[in-house]
């Protein structure tokens, strides 16, 4: 006997299709979030990049600063210059562009900043701002700790008084400030080791 098993096909259902979206759309999207997961990935190399960079010139103008301390060091003023009639002349903050384009025999700590950024002209740059900010690290915070960049402005005049008035303290000497800048070197160190470390752990989030 044979056994016929009839489907009517007037049967109500509740199986109702599912409606499936294109293979090519699926992609589409997909990709789209692939090219701006990509952008994001490429910005924050640039950014790390650029933050590496700048912290590679920081080290190079700070050590470019202790070869000026080791020329010549001064206190209770920013720089010593030689003047039109041959004689030493100092110079206070107030009047450190008298010295642009002038010889110059002496800085102080924070002068020497200055001096190594190319001179008076630089000294509102955020390269002078930047490395005066490890300076003050150096001179204030445990080594290691992470440097906090960007302080308000009345933080940051503060930490210059810092910086000044431990150059003019009376038992200060050059070896002392120069080893001063080269820990800053070293903080600068640091600062980009950290900013590697943090690449990576994010790359591998």
């Amino acid at each position: 006997m044979t056994l016929e098993f009839r489907v009517q096909h007037d049967v109500d259902t509740d199986a109702s299709p599912v409606p499936s979206t294109p293979t090519s759309a699926r992609s589409g999207v997909r990709g789209l979030l692939d090219r701006l997961g990509a952008r994001r990935s490429a910005a924050r190399a640039r950014r790390v990049e650029a933050r590496l960079q700048e912290l590679s010139d920081l080290q190079r103008l700070l050590s470019g600063a202790r070869g000026v301390i080791e020329r010549g060091w001064i206190q209770h003023a920013w720089f010593a210059y030689i003047d039109e009639h041959g004689r030493m002349r100092k110079a206070s903050s107030a009047a450190a562009m008298d010295v642009q384009g002038r010889p110059l025999v002496a800085a102080c700590l924070v002068g020497s900043v200055v001096s190594a950024a190319g001179g008076p002209h630089a000294v509102h740059s955020q390269q002078v701002q930047r490395a005066l900010d490890l300076v003050w690290h150096a001179l204030a915070v445990e080594e290691g700790q992470p440097v906090l960049w960007c302080p308000a402005p009345d933080v940051r005049m503060g930490r210059v008084r810092d910086l000044t008035s431990w150059n003019d303290a009376p038992a200060r000497n050059s070896g002392e400030v120069a080893g001063l800048l080269l820990t800053a070197e070293r903080v600068a160190l640091h600062e980009a080791e950290r900013v590697r470390e943090r690449a990576v752990a994010r790359s591998r989030a």
